[in-house]
């Protein structure tokens, strides 16, 4: 059954992320007032610099910040504000409409549990599926995101990092989830394993009319793959919107910075722009 686009959205209004007794006890301001919204069938990308805010943007979404932070303004799923709810209600959210994929796969298994049964507990525990159905899901899953069937087996520290990311991705589907957060996915990856695990989260999240957030400091990545941009620095929303837009006719002189320097890292070595040398007559 094919999903309605925009039938579904996530939507941020003002919100701010301040961290109290951070180093010297002092108050560190990490989100100050962002707005936006990401629709189910939509990919959404949120780009900065290390510290701009993003991943706290995206962590106050599934309510996953650490106990020192104080979230104001409203975050709303499908017209529910579901910062409001409590930890019960927000319970019912996690994992069944908004899922996570981690930056660090490897930190989101634990080593002495196998693929499967990290699968088949998000499914017996939020699903109620018996553990025999669980256990054909997780197989499916595991085929879904190109792994075969003895992934499911092994335990993670014997997986590379590109299989984990694509088992931490199978994790996340098995609720079948309205929307995915992704903060960072790739980061500790091959340049090429990078671009096979994203292409191919992608392609799910848009077979499946799901809705993508997705948080990396790579502009380039992000602007090839996502339908919008959203640019932050100092915990402030400075541009967005379309992303080839933003990429190719940037407004704000922040993103022209982060674009230049870019380029400058991709230009070959000794292809630097310098002035015209003179000819010897």
């Amino acid at each position: 059954m094919s999903v309605m686009r925009d039938a579904v959205a996530i939507e941020l209004k003002n919100l701010s992320v301040t961290y109290r007794g951070g180093e010297g006890g002092r108050t560190v301001h990490a989100v100050r007032d962002c707005s936006f919204s990401v629709a189910r069938g939509d990919v959404l990308g949120i780009v900065g610099e290390s510290g701009s805010g993003k991943s706290s943007v995206l962590m106050a979404i599934p309510r996953l910040l650490p106990a020192s932070a104080l979230v104001t303004g409203g975050i709303f799923c499908d017209g529910t504000e579901i910062s409001s709810l409590d930890e019960r209600g927000m319970g019912v959210w996690r994992w069944r409409r908004i899922a996570l994929v981690p930056q660090s796969a490897m930190n989101s298994f634990t080593p002495h549990i196998t693929i499967e049964r990290h699968i088949t507990e998000v499914l017996e525990h939020h699903m109620r599926t018996p553990r025999r159905d669980a256990r054909e899901r997780a197989e499916e899953l595991l085929w879904t995101v190109r792994l075969d069937g003895s992934a499911g087996a092994r335990y993670p520290h014997e997986l590379s990092g590109g299989q984990k990311q694509r088992a931490a991705l199978a994790t996340a589907l098995a609720c079948g989830p309205d929307f995915l957060l992704a903060d960072e996915p790739t980061t500790a990856l091959d340049v090429i394993t990078q671009k096979e695990v994203l292409d191919m989260t992608v392609s799910l999240v848009r077979e499946r009319g799901m809705g993508l957030l997705l948080v990396t400091h790579d502009l380039p990545l992000a602007a090839g793959i996502c339908d919008s941009l959203v640019v932050m620095r100092e915990g402030a929303i400075v541009e967005s919107g379309p992303s080839q837009q933003v990429a190719s006719n940037p407004e704000n002189d922040y993103t022209k910075l982060l674009i230049g320097a870019i380029r400058d890292m991709e230009r070959p070595r000794g292809l630097e722009e310098t002035p015209a040398r003179k000819t010897r007559g």
